[in-house]
C-alpha cells in the first residue's frame, strides 16, 4: 500500500509517494505536472540497464514524450565538468521552461540533475525518482542540489525543490548490499539526532531493513522521510533547525574529501562513521554519556558501517588535514567551526565555535596522525 507524505512549503508544497512498483505508475504521477512539455530522464548506465526501459515505457504509456540523458557513473560526475556536459545535453534537446527534468538514480544523479535544473534557463521543474535507499530517505527530499569541488563536497549548489518525489521501494531489490548499508546510515542518523524510540526500533529491526523485508523497509523509509520533511518545512534554507540533519556530516565530508571522494569510503559510510565520531566527540566534551556514545557506535557497527577511523583503508588520516576540510564546511562561520553534537540519543543540537585544539586532540585520540 502506498504512503504519501507532504512537504509543506506553501505554494511550493509537493508530495513524496512511497510504495512498491511505483515505476509502472510514474507516467500517471508525472503527467499532471506537464502541459504539452517533454521529460528529460537523467540516469547513469547502471540504472539505465536495470530499470531504464521500464520507466520510459511507463512515461510513454501516459502519453509523455521522454528523452534519455545518460551521464557518467559515480561521484566524479558531480563536478563542474559533469555539470557542463549535462547542461549541454539539455540545451541540445532544446528543452524549454515548460519541460521537466527527471532525476532517476541515486544521490549523485539527483544532486547533479537537480542543480542543472536549478540553473537551466534560470530554472526548470524537476522530479526526483530515487533508486537507492540513501537517496530515498535523504537527498531526494528537501531541495538541496550541488556538485563537489577539490576543496570539498557539495560546496557549489542551489536550493531547488522538486515538484514530486517518487520513492519506489521495489527498485531497492537490485541495490548492492554495500549501497543498502550506505542508505541505512541516513536512517540511523535520523534516529540518533531526534527520535530515541526510532533508534530502539532499529536496534531490533535493523537487520530486517537491510534484508529488505517489506514492512520493516517501508517503516524505516517512511519514518526517515517524515522526520526530514518536518524539519525542511520549518527551515527550508538551513538557517537553523535544518542543520541538525547534518549530524555526522562535518566529520564525514572531511573524511570523504581526504579520501579523494574515492571508493575507499562511500558517502553513507562516511556519515555512519561521522555519527559515531560526533557522539564520541560529544562525550569527550562532557555533553553526553559514554553509554550513549557506545550505543551510537554499536548501532553503526552492527549495520556494517565503519565506526572508527582505522577501519578506512589507506589511512591513517592527518588531524590537521581533516580540520582543514572541516573549515570549508558550509556551517562554518567567521573562521569558527560549527558541529552538530548531541546531549544524548535523539538530542542533537548546533554547537558553534568549537575549539580546534580540543577537536585536534580528539582526532589524534581517535587514531589520526598529529
Amino acid at each position: 500500500m502506498n504512503a504519501t507524505i507532504s512537504v509543506g512549503l506553501g505554494q511550493r508544497d509537493y508530495q513524496v509517494i512511497i510504495g512498491r512498483d511505483l515505476i509502472d505508475e510514474a507516467g500517471a504521477h508525472v503527467r499532471p505536472l506537464l502541459g504539452t512539455g517533454r521529460v528529460a530522464v537523467v540516469m547513469d548506465p547502471v540504472v539505465e540497464g536495470l530499470h531504464g526501459s521500464r520507466l520510459m515505457a511507463a512515461l510513454k504509456g501516459a502519453g509523455i514524450t521522454a528523452e534519455r540523458v545518460v551521464i557518467a557513473p559515480g561521484e566524479t560526475a558531480k563536478s563542474f565538468a559533469g555539470l557542463e556536459q549535462l547542461c549541454d545535453r539539455l540545451l541540445a534537446l532544446e528543452l524549454d521552461r515548460g519541460d521537466l527534468v527527471m532525476a532517476f538514480g541515486g544521490g549523485v544523479v539527483g544532486d547533479l540533475a537537480g542543480f542543472a535544473a536549478a540553473i537551466y534557463k534560470r530554472g526548470i521543474d524537476f522530479v526526483q525518482m530515487p533508486t537507492t535507499l540513501l537517496a530515498q530517505v535523504d537527498s531526494s527530499v528537501g531541495g538541496k542540489t550541488a556538485i563537489d569541488t577539490a576543496r570539498g563536497k557539495n560546496l557549489i549548489g542551489a536550493f531547488h525543490q522538486p515538484r514530486l518525489v517518487i520513492a519506489d521501494l521495489g527498485l531497492l531489490d537490485t541495490l548492492p548490499a554495500r549501497e543498502m548499508v550506505c542508505g541505512y546510515a541516513e536512517v540511523l542518523k535520523c534516529a540518533l539526532l531526534g527520535d530515541a524510540e526510532f533508534l530502539g526500533w532499529l536496534e531490533v529491526n535493523g537487520t530486517s531493513v537491510l534484508q529488505r523485508e517489506p514492512a520493516c523497509l517501508s517503516h524505516a523509509v517512511s519514518r526517515s522521510i517524515e522526520m526530514k520533511t518536518k524539519i525542511v518545512a520549518q527551515d527550508e534554507r538551513e538557517h537553523g533547525a535544518r542543520a541538525l540533519l547534518n549530524l555526522g556530516h562535518t566529520f564525514g565530508h572531511a573524511i570523504e574529501a581526504e579520501s579523494g571522494f574515492s571508493d575507499r569510503i562511500k558517502h553513507g559510510e562516511a556519515v555512519g562513521l561521522g555519527c559515531a565520531l560526533a557522539f564520541r566527540f560529544s562525550a569527550s566534551l562532557g555533553l553526553c554519556s559514554l553509554d550513549d556514545a557506545r550505543r551510537a557506535g554499536l548501532a553503526a557497527a552492527s549495520a556494517g558501517l565503519p565506526a572508527r577511523l582505522d577501519q578506512i583503508a589507506g589511512g591513517p588520516f592527518g588531524a590537521d588535514a581533516l580540520i582543514g576540510h572541516m573549515a570549508q564546511d558550509k556551517k562554518a562561520s567567521g573562521g569558527a567551526l560549527t558541529f552538530i553534537l548531541v546531549r544524548g540519543v535523539g538530542q542533537a543540537f548546533i554547537a558553534k565555535g568549537i575549539d580546534k585544539a580540543a577537536l585536534r586532540a580528539f582526532l589524534v585520540e581517535e587514531g589520526a596522525t598529529p
